[in-house]
């Protein structure tokens, strides 16, 4: 049988030429690499990401990545065994994940260097911030932006595991975060109502179900030993406050210290007598030399010297907030900053008490320092 005419005049060559294309380009089409190859991509990136949308910070929540026919796997039911959860001595070894929660109005340099100086694995600690929206607000969240941007692109073993940054969603009832402004006793109630509005909406926001430990930190504590993190869970105790001082230089212009922080206390008799004439909203204020509660204030019981043992530890009645350090299921059994006057106590010192009304122990540590910037 003979040929067709139009076949008879091509070139062999061509031919096989013909062939190849048309196989390499079925092998275009049809070839999965290109898909498996994002699908891999997408999946290592989902499996390192939060299970859920709603168990921040352990992770950013990525979507699942949707299948080859272009439909979506329908959402996960997400198992939390809480029981599992510890918070031990020895967190370290246990792998327990660490929430640090600042609110801040400024930003400090020393702040965060002192953050990343925390010889804890930073990718067991999760980072949760809340800045008033203000101008001032506004500058100390661009400031910090810019800290975490350098921090999150820099070495793997600096970043943190997650950050979120919240905007308080009311107006902060003073203008003015001077320390003068801020420590005046008429701004107390006010001042501290609106931070214990913003400690618990920083909280019950990032708080979640793989946390085993909450440390709460002041935007303005710049320096505290690198092991603060296992220095404070060694003591395996619910709630636990160091002593917060601050640096001066004293009359001879020689550097000194001196306590900052007189909200860590053990109770009086006279402070209750005082508290039982007080209207129920009325709050009962320490620190303040009109008001004279005699209660037994941790600040002043501190061994300043260098042979001070740094593990000595006394149960208190009230807790200041410049590194408090709770395990998370305190807060998770309700223990929050009450914003109102609670037994005529608010914000760390009412936490204290709600702790104690649940019945946690609250513990302080008079010889353990943590230093305040000095303005």
């Amino acid at each position: 049988m003979a040929l067709p005419r139009a076949i008879r005049r091509t070139n062999p060559t061509t031919l096989v030429l013909a062939g190849l294309l048309t196989l390499g380009f079925l092998v275009f089409i049809f070839s999965p690499s290109s898909n498996a190859a994002t699908i891999s991509t997408a999946k290592r990136k989902f499996n390192s990401a939060a299970a859920h949308p709603l168990s921040p910070p352990t992770a950013p929540f990525q979507k699942a990545p949707s299948s080859l026919k272009g439909k979506r796997p329908p959402p996960p039911v997400v198992h939390y065994h809480m029981n599992n959860l510890t918070t031990t001595p020895d967190p370290v070894r246990n792998q327990e994940n660490v929430l640090i929660l600042t609110p801040l109005a400024r930003f400090y340099q020393g702040y965060w260097d002192n953050l990343l100086k925390l010889s804890y694995p930073h990718s067991l600690i999760s980072i949760g911030f809340i800045t008033p929206k203000t101008r001032e607000g506004n500058t100390a969240t661009v400031a910090l932006q810019a800290a975490i941007a350098q921090t999150q692109n820099g070495p793997e073993d600096q970043r943190f595991a997650s950050i979120s940054i919240l905007r308080q969603d009311f107006d902060p009832p003073i203008s003015s975060q001077d320390e003068s402004e801020r420590h005046k006793k008429e701004n107390q109630k006010a001042r501290r109502s609106a931070m214990s509005r913003a400690r618990n909406s920083l909280l019950f926001t990032t708080i979640g179900p793989s946390t085993s430990w909450v440390l709460w930190l002041d935007a303005d504590i710049v320096e505290s030993p690198p092991s603060l993190i296992q220095d404070l869970t060694s003591h395996d105790k619910p709630v636990i406050v160091p002593n917060c001082f601050q640096r001066f230089k004293n009359d001879k212009g020689h550097w000194d210290i001196r306590p900052y922080d007189y909200n860590s206390w053990q109770d009086s008799q006279q402070a209750a007598d005082l508290a039982a004439k007080l209207p129920a909203d009325d709050i009962l204020l320490e620190g303040y030399a009109d008001i004279a509660t005699y209660r037994t204030l941790m600040a002043r019981t501190a061994d300043l010297s260098e042979t001070r043992n740094q593990r000595e530890i006394v149960q208190l009645d009230g807790v200041g907030g410049t590194a408090l350090l709770v395990k998370a299921e305190v807060h998770r059994d309700g223990a929050m900053f009450p914003p109102f006057a609670f037994y005529h106590l608010m914000e760390t010192e009412g936490f204290a008490k709600m702790a104690r009304r649940l019945g946690w122990s609250c513990w302080g540590l008079p010889n353990y320092f943590v230093y305040h910037y000095n303005e």
